[in-house]
């Protein structure tokens, strides 16, 4: 079923969507590791393989290097700016680089990584809410501030101090602490800032953003 509202190519969207009843879809550093992978292989526009089989082909020794090499000189369809994934859902800011490439490559990774799940823990039926959601980033300083808001989800959530304590973001790559060859997202054209800048934004932000959480869940409750 197509959106009501198609996204238009060369937008930028944040795209979010969690499991169902708040289920745990990530549980250990292999499942989170699995979607992170997901992420990257399916921003290519025709993948050699699934991505279950992909794996299979590959040789664990220097995968990660071989994983983007083989991946490096082909075409996308959505270029990833930032992500965080957390236990029960996902937030990533996309731009859309070629017609219904959100919808194509969301529907390829959730497919993916549900397969993947379902038949590690022996189980059957949908992982994920209905459609993900989106919003589309109209401004520069609206971009900046999303990434921080997404990055500063684990501390939020109480699952970590320090943003760059969570392996499973985009934030250690805005950090510069993630080598290029290995990194997933493409923002620099969008994002103009010092790693050690972006790292004092962001952090200046964390008890802050931890007190909006607390009292939203009062408000929830």
């Amino acid at each position: 079923m197509k959106r009501k509202t198609p996204l238009i190519t060369g937008k930028v969207y944040h795209v979010f969507n969690k499991s169902i009843a708040d289920f745990v879809v990530f549980n250990n550093d292999n499942e989170f590791l699995r979607m992170k992978n997901l992420f990257k292989y399916y921003q290519i526009k025709e993948p050699p393989y699934k991505f279950n089989y992909f794996v299979k082909i590959k040789t664990k020794e220097n995968f990660d290097e071989d994983f983007s090499l083989c991946l490096s000189d082909r075409e996308k369809i959505v270029e990833i700016i930032a992500y965080c994934i957390m236990p029960t859902h996902f937030h990533l800011i996309l731009k859309q680089l070629k017609k219904g490439g959100i919808s194509t490559f969301i529907g390829n990774v959730l497919n993916s990584y549900s397969r993947y799940f379902n038949t590690k823990h022996k189980r059957g039926g949908p992982l994920w809410e209905g459609k993900f959601k989106n919003v589309s980033v109209e401004t520069d300083e609206q971009l900046l501030h999303l990434t921080r808001y997404i990055h500063l989800n684990p501390t939020s959530a109480g699952l970590v101090k320090k943003p760059e304590e969570w392996p499973y973001s985009s934030y250690l790559e805005y950090l510069g602490k993630i080598k290029k060859i290995n990194r997933i997202c493409s923002y620099e054209d969008l994002i103009d800032i010092s790693p050690l800048s972006y790292k004092n934004f962001v952090e200046s932000r964390i008890l802050y953003q931890r007190e909006l959480e607390k009292i939203k869940h009062l408000i929830l409750e």
